[in-house]
């Protein structure tokens, strides 16, 4: 298929989920940037209704970025248990804090290259801070996405940084973050990975993907 083909079909995909998920948004709870960041890191491995219920108590002892630079780590282990990799995370958590406060005042910077040499901070988790809470185009790939998108035959690519540049050429600036967002809520809902929805999926007509009855 064409380049201009797939395009048109990436079109009618995305007129679709935005039909389907017209209030599609970030499901993690936040209240500021530096609560998104924290939240999108510990959900690594994790589900967001995990992390919802682990947050708000988290978010009341740990207010500042200083909060966490100064964490004890076997405390802050304990608030994040529950999400998995818990000490690797608190770690993250306290390095995170600590290289806000001594090259950021503090905050959170609002570019990818400064947020990917925050510790814990990856493409994927810089691209959902961008896009959720700074209101920045980004295309956050993570495993929905990167299973949908195979799927729908928008690429062939399998690895997320390459999944991230081909969407990029492939859709307008203006639709990418609502495209991704939505794609994971389909992910979520309809496409899972065993045994997804075929039947009732409203993008079937433009999926490539072998129909399950």
């Amino acid at each position: 298929m064409s380049l201009a083909a797939t395009r048109a079909r990436a079109a009618r995909i995305v007129a679709g989920l935005t039909e389907l998920y017209p209030d599609a948004d970030c499901e993690l709870h936040h209240g500021s940037a530096l609560e998104l960041l924290v939240a999108t890191i510990l959900s690594a491995q994790c589900t967001d209704q995990r992390v919802n219920l682990v947050t708000p108590a988290l978010f009341a002892k740990y207010r500042t970025a200083a909060d966490y630079a100064g964490a004890d780590p076997a405390e802050l282990e304990n608030f994040v248990r529950s999400t998995g990799f818990f000490r690797n995370k608190a770690k993250a958590l306290v390095g995170l804090g600590a290289a806000l406060v001594a090259r950021h005042r503090g905050r959170v910077p609002d570019s990818l290259d400064e947020l990917v040499t925050l510790p814990g901070v990856g493409r994927k988790t810089a691209n959902v801070v961008l896009s959720v809470w700074f209101r920045k185009p980004a295309i956050p790939v993570d495993t929905h996405v990167q299973r949908l998108v195979g799927r729908l035959g928008l690429t062939r690519e399998t690895d997320p940084v390459k999944i991230e540049l081909a969407l990029q050429e492939l859709l307008p600036k203006e639709v990418w973050s609502a495209t991704s967002t939505a794609l994971i809520w389909h992910g979520r809902r309809v496409c899972f990975a065993r045994n997804p929805r075929c039947p009732s999926c409203g993008l079937s007509a433009d999926c490539p993907y072998p129909k399950r009855k």
